[in-house]
């Protein structure tokens, strides 16, 4: 089965955000006054496993090794399973 993966990668809140830091800063130029912005990534994977449990347990995986940093960042995802078309 084909699963949609939608990952959200964030820094921890304890670690310091020079880049959201910069952001806020610009947009208080700009006068749009915000209280805080943090700096993220997201990532679209589309993956094979058998069932939600495998695709999980995939990403995972490749969150913790690869796409995010764990010592100073969070993730999360969010799967959806992708209706396969039958052949004829």
């Amino acid at each position: 089965m084909k699963y949609q993966a939608r990952i959200f990668v964030t820094l921890r809140p304890s670690v310091l955000d020079p880049a959201g830091t910069a952001v806020q800063s610009a947009l208080k130029q700009m006068d749009y006054h915000v209280d805080s912005v943090r700096i993220g990534k997201y990532v679209e994977i589309v993956l094979d496993a058998a069932d939600e449990t495998e695709a999980s347990q995939k990403l995972d995986e490749a969150c913790d090794k690869l796409l995010a940093n764990p010592v100073i960042e969070n993730y999360r995802f969010e799967l959806t399973a992708i209706a396969q078309e039958r052949k004829a």
